[in-house]
């Protein structure tokens, strides 16, 4: 997969985990919570990656 196209799914992942957290907030549910902040600490490993990939060298 590509630099991009993983930016944009890590994006994705992101945001899935920050509405999972949100919604787990407002119903009281800390399973559904604690399960959107492993989403969203997956997204940034999965950013940093593909920056990582990024700057890596150009030949």
């Amino acid at each position: 997969m590509g630099m991009r196209a993983e930016m944009v799914r890590a994006k994705v992942m992101r945001v899935k985990g920050a509405k999972m957290r949100a919604d787990g907030a407002a119903l009281g549910d800390e399973r559904l919570k604690a399960e959107g902040q492993r989403y969203q600490a997956a997204a940034r490993a999965a950013e940093d990656r593909a920056r990582a990939s990024r700057s890596g060298p150009r030949l």
